[in-house]
């Protein structure tokens, strides 16, 4: 059952990868962007030649041997990797510390033309998603905007229960507002090319009628002044082709959740305004919760099937990027307007559910790499899809490290000193480690991965609202304490996870497409130690590997082992709804928006009575 208007059709031809012969106007970055492009990668490269002549001070040399070599070259990259972060977070500091945002031009709310609410769905919640729209145009209808708007639910569902709640929770939400509202439903026969390919037919049946489109997802929600605000952003800036917002994170209990959602309260602000500050008008896109042209769409951003096999050939799985990176090629401004609030999605709430979800994007992004020489792309959008790359070659990239590190002080321990070194030397060559130096060293890479941290946490100590949001300075440091704690423990199980990822897609494993868990629901015992059981014993191996060789290797390696060792218990714990209460209790990851523990979220989105399907 389809109840959709009159079909307005535009053309959306795919785009070619290897030939660009445009050479549309590309307006040159504002010199307060250049300014800011300049330090951030300058002080990475800085960084990062800091962090390796340490760390090649550190294992000192005698006879340069390939094992060091790789370690230090190891090190450089993910030295890199950090360094970048850092250098990005404090622009972003200095830039909400000034409160130095750039404000938002915005056409007259008669003339923001046309926008379709574009809600893609897979086998999800029908409940919670169509109470969520209704939300969204009541917010539509009390800004008097609702002649400007039209919601569209996108069914790719292959569940035909769930189809068919669809199609009640449908008429019970178009009923609802009795014509003030357009509210459409289409269910695809075919969902050819997932979520990408469902857009697409939107855009091609429907989008001439739409001056511009609001991508969701299904947890996706925006307030009715945020719609009207992006669609009147878009009218006044007539050379912009996509608006992205910044979703912050709601509607969790579980600790693993409650973490994240404290995380992206207090540290993503920092992070965000950094990106904007450098992106420019060269920026991303995340997939949902942004405004899009929708013309410019259809004409830049046809996808192309890649060449070869699964997982690198086929169907690009994480279009978002590249959709931005070719709608930048073809002329048009992407960028992000972090200060604009209203903007919200959901997080997975376990572990195990974040992995699965991580699985589909890791191969995304190593897809990218047959992308990134893409012709006429410009050059922040290269770095944007590198970046991608990066954040999943990171971990096998620690990895690496780490049993290079292991190896080394392996070999400094067990191999005797040449006595006999070639050349004149009034001493023999012995393996060098200075323990004093890497101290050092680890003091400065500390420095470096937490200060956006800190960053955020100075700014939320001076931000009243947020600051008694998270439960008051007292519960804000406590939050802080347990994040970071929680995170030193979480982070060498997705070391191990990620690693599995790519090594998985390097062998031509593919991902699927699988439906995402949106409940909270603890994890069972028995399937965490099933699912952890071999990082347990990677962590156990590691102790006795470092206590065989040193006391003080395995203290260096404690928190690690902690983390593998334990990771049965902590992804099960995490996941755990009534643990998640109890910490808002005892005031931690606490965020804005919450007035009652024991109650849902009660932000600007209070809910209406929940819709129940037409009589």
């Amino acid at each position: 059952m389809n109840f959709i208007p009159t079909r307005s059709r535009l053309s959306m031809p795919v785009q070619d990868i290897s030939h660009w012969k445009g050479r549309p106007a590309k307006p040159p970055a504002l010199p307060s962007v250049r300014t800011i492009r300049i330090f951030v990668f300058g002080l990475t490269a800085l960084l990062t030649a800091l962090g390796t002549w340490g760390m090649y001070q550190v294992i000192s040399p005698v006879d340069v041997t390939w094992l060091q070599l790789v370690f230090a070259a190891i090190f450089a990259l993910t030295f890199t990797w950090i360094s970048f972060a850092c250098a990005s977070a404090i622009v972003g500091f200095c830039i909400l510390l000034r409160k130095d945002t750039v404000s938002v031009p915005l056409a007259p709310q008669s003339r923001m033309g046309r926008t379709a609410l574009v809600m893609p769905v897979y086998n999800e919640d029908p409940a919670s998603i169509f109470a969520a729209l209704e939300r969204m145009g009541r917010g539509l209808v009390w800004q008097g905007a609702q002649r400007h708007f039209d919601i569209f639910v996108l069914s790719d569902t292959r569940k035909d229960d769930i189809a068919s709640q669809e199609e009640e929770r449908f008429l019970a939400l178009r009923q609802s507002f009795l014509g003030e509202l357009g509210v459409y439903y289409r269910r695809r026969e075919q969902n050819l090319h997932r979520k990408a390919g469902n857009i697409a037919d939107f855009v091609c049946n429907w989008g001439a009628a739409y001056d511009h489109m609001i991508v969701l997802d299904a947890d996706s929600e925006m307030s009715g002044e945020l719609l009207v605000t992006l669609a009147r952003a878009m009218a006044a800036d007539p050379g912009a082709g996509i608006i992205q917002t910044l979703p912050l994170l709601r509607n969790r209990w579980t600790p693993y959740a409650r973490m994240t959602q404290f995380a992206g309260r207090v540290y993503g602000p920092v992070v965000a305004a950094g990106l904007a500050a450098w992106h420019g008008r060269d920026g991303n896109y995340w997939g949902h919760n942004a405004i899009i042209r929708t013309r410019a769409f259809a004409e830049a951003a046809g996808l192309p099937e890649l060449k070869g096999r699964k997982p690198f050939g086929g169907l690009i799985l994480s279009h978002d990027f590249i959709e931005a990176a070719l709608m930048r090629r073809a002329g048009w401004a992407v960028y992000m307007l972090p200060q604009l609030a209203g903007s919200y999605e959901e997080t997975p709430p376990s572990l195990m559910d974040f992995a699965a979800r991580d699985r589909r994007w890791a191969q995304g992004n190593l897809q990218h790499s047959k992308l990134v020489g893409t012709r006429g792309l410009c050059w922040v959008s290269r770095v944007h899809l590198i970046q991608g790359i990066m954040s999943y070659l990171a971990s096998p990239l620690w990895l690496m490290l780490l049993t290079a590190g292991m190896g080394l002080a392996f070999i400094a321990h067990y191999t005797e000193p040449n006595y006999f070194p070639d050349g004149f030397s009034l001493f023999p060559a012995w393996p060098v480690f200075d323990p004093e130096l890497a101290l050092r060293l680890l003091v400065v890479t500390a420095v470096v991965l937490y200060l956006p941290k800190l960053l955020g946490i100075i700014l939320a100590l001076r931000d009243r609202e947020l600051r008694q949001g998270c439960g008051g300075a007292a519960g804000l440091l406590k939050s802080v304490a347990a994040e970071v704690g929680l995170s030193m423990l979480l982070s060498p199980i997705m070391m191990l996870v990620q690693s599995r990822f790519v090594l998985d897609i390097m062998i031509g494993r593919d991902s699927g497409w699988n439906t995402q868990n949106r409940n909270d629901a603890a994890v069972p015992f028995a399937i965490a130690l099933r699912r952890h059981a071999f990082h347990s014993l990677v962590g156990v191996a590691l102790g006795i590997l470092a206590v065989s060789i040193s006391w003080a290797t395995f203290f260096w390696f404690l928190p690690i082992m902690t983390g593998l060792i334990l990771a049965p218990l902590i992804s099960w714990a995490s996941s755990m709804p009534s643990l998640g209460r109890w910490l808002w209790q005892a005031n931690v990851f606490r965020i804005p928006g919450e007035s009652d523990g024991a109650a849902a979220m009660a932000d600007a989105f209070a809910p209406t009575a929940r819709l129940e399907p037409a009589e």
